[in-house]
């Protein structure tokens, strides 16, 4: 029973303790990726199953450096705690760090601390830009909620214009868990 718990404890550590590496290339090869892909949808619509290319939103997203410092720590975070989802373990959603980073929302957007209106992300890829052609095939999330997000192809997503993209990875090579974490915003509304 002692070797147990000394074993465990020690499990616990190393995985608290793990280096965790941000990726900012890969993010970027992904930011590059997804407007290549919103430019010329029918280039990979075989590839990635994609189906009426005629609400894909063709233009351009725009890089911007606060957003990307939120995905980036998002990421990480996932990283370090070891958990995926858009509600951290503290209860705080998105929104709320978008805001605290200086990247001024609706306050309708604010009102509850756990709100997401503007990311999307991706557990355990090989490469952000792996993750960015997952989340638009969309296996894993029905009715291609990803896939609207990040091509644009509702009114609400089409209107985002901003991009940040985090991509954070943990553990030794061949054995690596991967955080991609995108968010798509915009000031006004």
């Amino acid at each position: 029973m002692k070797y147990l718990l000394i074993f465990s404890l020690s499990l616990l550590f190393s995985l608290s303790s793990a280096q965790v590496r941000v990726e900012k290339k890969q993010a970027k090869e992904a930011y590059h990726l997804l407007n290549e892909i919103r430019k010329n949808p029918e280039r990979y619509k075989k590839k990635l199953g994609l189906f009426n290319l005629n609400k894909v939103t063709r233009k351009s997203l725009n890089w911007n450096n606060r957003l990307a410092e939120v995905a980036e720590s998002r990421a990480k975070d996932m990283a370090k705690r070891n958990y995926f989802d858009h509600v951290n373990p503290d209860g705080i959603g998105p929104n709320y760090y978008i805001q605290q980073a200086g990247y001024d929302l609706n306050s309708k957007w604010l009102k509850n601390k756990r709100a997401n209106n503007f990311e999307s992300i991706a557990w355990n890829w090989p490469s952000a830009s792996d993750a960015i052609k997952g989340l638009i095939i969309g296996k894993e999330a029905p009715g291609y909620h990803h896939r609207k997000h990040l091509l644009g192809m509702d009114e609400w997503n089409a209107s985002l214009y901003d991009i940040g993209i985090g991509f954070a990875t943990t553990g030794k090579k061949g054995h690596q868990k991967s955080y991609l974490c995108v968010i798509i915003a915009k000031h006004d509304w």
